[in-house]
């Protein structure tokens, strides 16, 4: 898991396997990304391999923490990510984007 800012955006990268086991950690770093403040986050699956539905469950409470004080979106451009999201319709809870680049620009004009 790595975290990184760009101008008040963090960008939370994920890889392996998302599930039980290990969503734990990824709301840990999640909640202490969320203390300082971001203008909007990023949460980018591009490196999941399995996205468990603790995973999914984690990014719906993470969009709902935020309540709209922060733009949020996900990058998940894979049948291992994207397809399980949009099967549970969170592509029309939060915005699902290809790369982190389209996030980015998506939240900067407000399509969160």
């Amino acid at each position: 898991m790595a975290v990184e800012w760009r101008d008040g955006a963090v960008i939370v990268t994920v890889s392996g396997e998302l599930d039980l086991v290990t969503s734990p950690q990824l709301s840990e770093s999640v909640e202490l990304v969320l203390e300082k403040g971001p203008s909007s986050v990023v949460i980018d699956l591009s490196d999941v391999s399995f996205l468990a539905s603790a995973g999914m469950s984690l990014l719906a409470s993470t969009h709902q923490k935020l309540g709209g004080a922060a733009g949020f979106a996900v990058v998940a451009d894979g049948p291992s990510t994207g397809r399980p999201l949009t099967l549970v319709g969170l592509h029309e809870v939060f915005g699902i984007y290809a790369t982190v680049d389209e996030a980015l620009a998506a939240l900067q004009t407000g399509n969160s």
